[in-house]
């Protein structure tokens, strides 16, 4: 199985985050700027929440992707295996 990088997750999670701060705004009366600056601000105070749920998700994703694998290569073994009963 080829290896990915991590590029796609943080990808994700961008534009995850782009739409979530959109919504955000787009639902509120205040003027625009002041929603950008509260925004911020709120993301700012919380960028460490922020940068472990992203890590526990990439963490989950991985286990994922490693059991994922396991999986296919217990099929592939198995498959070998029932060829070799099938032809003999």
């Amino acid at each position: 199985m080829a290896k990915t990088n991590g590029n796609g997750i943080w990808y994700g999670v961008a534009i995850g985050t782009a739409v979530g701060v959109g919504l955000a705004l787009s639902r509120r009366k205040h003027d625009r700027w002041d929603q950008a600056r509260e925004v911020t601000k709120r993301m700012a105070n919380r960028s460490d929440e922020f940068v472990d749920s992203a890590r526990n998700l990439l963490d989950r994703v991985k286990t994922m992707c490693d059991e994922g694998r396991k999986v296919v290569e217990d099929a592939g073994h198995l498959w070998a295996h029932s060829r070799r009963i099938v032809q003999h």
